[in-house]
């Protein structure tokens, strides 16, 4: 091999190329509902809907209808999807019977299973968090100093 090769080859061989990745077809870039959180996790980790399916609990199918907003999922694979995606897809709301909505929903609770973890009747909680009824401002307190307890700061409590 002469000089002029040798120096080429040392060259190229040195070069590093950017790899440009190309995402898949339906790659979500910029998720905003749950099934399009759910697809991306999923192809960043190069994994099958079968295989998503087996993590979380559900059919292949099932999650073939969430990533295509057929379906979204029930209250009760919340926090499964939230372990598999490493993160809440959700906002917290900055209200304090918004935060307890967004509190149930998170830990994949029904109303009843809510009202037993707060001690409360869950049917005064479904009215309150459908806007039904007005919580009394102890009430308010009650429920603030609950989120509190389980880490979720409400920054006043409202006084209707």
């Amino acid at each position: 091999m002469d000089i002029d090769a040798a120096i080429f080859t040392q060259f190229f061989l040195s070069l590093t190329i950017p790899r440009i990745y190309n995402q898949q077809n339906g790659y979500p870039a910029s998720p905003k509902k749950i099934g399009e959180h759910i697809r991306k996790r999923r192809m960043d980790l190069n994994l099958l809907q079968r295989d998503v399916a087996g993590i979380i609990g559900v059919t292949e199918c099932t999650i073939y209808n969430w990533e295509n907003g057929e379906r979204k999922p029930g209250t009760k694979y919340i926090p499964r999807i939230i372990d598999f995606l490493g993160y809440t897809p959700f906002e917290c709301p900055g209200d304090i019977l918004g935060r307890l909505s967004y509190f149930k929903r998170i830990k994949g609770l029904t109303f009843r299973g809510l009202g037993e973890l707060m001690g409360r009747d869950h049917e005064q909680l479904a009215d309150w968090l459908s806007s039904q009824k007005k919580p009394y401002p102890r009430n308010l307190e009650s429920i603030n100093q609950f989120l509190l307890k389980h880490g979720l700061h409400v920054v006043e409590v409202q006084q209707s």
